[in-house]
């Protein structure tokens, strides 16, 4: 999973990144978010708070942000830039903030809903493909690790693996809890020709027969959830496999909770998990891997023959 989400398997915000928006400007949920035109003005307001992208304001429940980014800049690098000048500075509360603006950014830059995610979606699958994205080094290696022609992803959020993933030709699920982010995966892959499918749903509760995809995986969603709950969905995803399951987590001193993380993982916790599953299921195999964070690859011992 990439490092924001429109939801999340621990709480979804079903924020529609189609709604209509006027021109330049983007607001939803108590959230208005403009594209700056022109060059900086100082803020009269004492309450504003400018970094080297922004310009931030609260009006009672009203949160305000002003930007200069430009289409070329909308990629999911957004995330990082967000945290690191808005979040880490206390000017965003939550998570829910942080998906608003980060919607609200992308909207307020380029007119139209679909126009605007599709170069969202051009932009960030070029840097993550070529390499140069912060996460791209996790799609590369969940690409090495796959199995067979078939693929389910869990908690794909804006689906940027799946659709890696789909132009091999390989067949794709990918699933979500937001059933938006789902319609606009749906819309994008059909823009960039990268054809796959969308299911809206719980990760824990996944609508599918058993062994029904040869490859299930499970990136960076873990971290959104509460160990109960992560349980429930690395028992769908080997539920789900015919073959093989590949979770990949962050390694993390704490939570980043702007996106919407609950708990840490290190290697002492994947080798816990990684036992338990052995000792409950003598089918499977497991290991853990240390690579651009945490990995727990879970293969059958005798897998079922390739679809």
């Amino acid at each position: 999973m990439t490092p924001t989400a429109l939801a999340t398997e621990a709480g979804p915000a079903q924020i529609d990144p189609l709604a209509p928006a006027p021109r330049g400007m983007w607001f939803g949920h108590g959230v208005r978010v403009s594209r700056r035109r022109g060059p900086h003005r100082p803020h009269t307001d004492s309450d504003s708070v400018c970094t080297r992208r922004f310009c931030v304001g609260r009006r009672g429940d009203l949160l305000m942000v002003e930007h200069d980014l430009t289409s070329d800049e909308l990629s999911d690098q957004l995330a990082p830039l967000l945290a690191d000048e808005l979040a880490d500075r206390g000017l965003l509360r939550g998570q829910r903030d942080f998906e608003l603006v980060f919607t609200g950014i992308i909207r307020s830059t380029i007119d139209g809903g679909l126009p605007a995610f599709t170069r969202f979606y051009r932009n960030s699958m070029a840097s993550l493909e070529a390499g140069i994205a912060p996460f791209a080094p996790v799609h590369e290696h969940a690409e090495q690790l796959l199995q067979g022609t078939s693929l389910i992803d869990l908690g794909s959020c804006f689906g940027f693996f799946p659709l890696r993933v789909a132009s091999r030709g390989i067949d794709v699920v990918a699933t979500d809890l937001s059933a938006p982010t789902m319609k606009l995966l749906a819309a994008v892959s059909k823009r960039m020709h990268r054809p796959l499918r969308t299911l809206c749903c719980d990760a824990a509760q996944v609508p599918l027969p058993d062994r029904y995809a040869d490859t299930v995986t499970v990136l960076h969603l873990l971290e959104h959830l509460n160990p109960v709950t992560a349980d429930a969905v690395i028992g769908q995803a080997l539920r789900l496999a015919r073959r093989r399951v590949v979770i990949a987590v962050p390694f993390e001193d704490e939570p980043r909770v702007c996106y919407g993380h609950v708990q840490r993982f290190d290697p002492t916790v994947l080798d816990g998990i990684a036992a338990r599953i052995t000792n409950a299921n003598e089918t499977v195999r497991a290991r853990v891997e240390e690579y651009h964070g945490g990995w727990l690859i879970l293969d059958r011992k005798r897998p079922a023959p390739l679809r």
